[in-house]
């Protein structure tokens, strides 16, 4: 029984693994789309969606089997349940990133943006978070979710001067609100990965330490 649990939840972390990769991608696509004009990876974009939607519904599922077959407690409940939490934060972000891409088709009408290069720095750092929280959850490393957390506050930074930037060229040039304005969402796009992110992070620590640190990261 116990050697079939472990099974199990090796399968779930391997799932887990390959559903922020694909989230991870997505991201990476997205900005190729706005910062690189490259069209063909829309495709791509809306492909991985889908398995991205199919792949929460298979972890769902093995939790729920979990569960109910094998009644963990302790540590290995926290993790299912943690994996759940997990699970959403991955498909919203998946959801971010097409929300970016949408943004980066109607750019492409425009002439080269301008500050692309604040916001492909702002996605690197998300893309980041993304690959150390879903490292930390599954591995169960509590200082790289701490880690997770302070790349947070340095995102949250970035997002505030490329509003402040952004708001600026608005008053100087009118004719750019518009560019700007879809900028600043995908911005706020990159900004919400980072949360998502950040939620992860805070399922590993609960997952070993049994503390739920959301709203108290002191």
């Amino acid at each position: 029984m116990e050697r079939h649990f472990d099974e199990q939840l090796t399968v779930l972390k391997h799932t887990l693994i390959k559903m922020s990769a694909l989230s991870e991608a997505m991201i990476a696509e997205a900005i190729q789309v706005l910062c690189e004009r490259n069209t063909s990876a829309v495709a791509r974009i809306h492909e991985h969606e889908e398995q991205v939607n199919h792949l929460q519904i298979e972890i769902d599922s093995i939790c729920l089997r979990l569960i109910a077959l094998y009644q963990p407690t302790a540590g290995d409940l926290r993790f299912i349940l943690g994996a759940v939490k997990t699970n959403a934060d991955l498909e919203r972000m998946a959801d971010q990133a097409v929300n970016i891409c949408n943004k980066a088709e109607r750019l492409l009408k425009e002439p080269q943006p301008k500050l692309l290069a604040t916001i492909s720095e702002m996605a690197a750092l998300a893309s980041l978070m993304v690959k150390e929280s879903l490292h930390a959850y599954v591995n169960r490393a509590v200082d790289q979710a701490r880690t997770v957390l302070l790349r947070d506050d340095q995102l949250d930074d970035m997002n505030r001067r490329i509003t402040n930037d952004l708001l600026a060229l608005m008053q100087k040039d009118a004719g750019m609100i518009q560019q700007a304005l879809d900028l600043l969402l995908v911005a706020r796009n990159l900004e919400r990965i980072g949360d998502h992110a950040t939620n992860i992070a805070e399922n590993a620590i609960f997952v070993v330490k049994g503390v739920d640190v959301r709203h108290h990261r002191k």
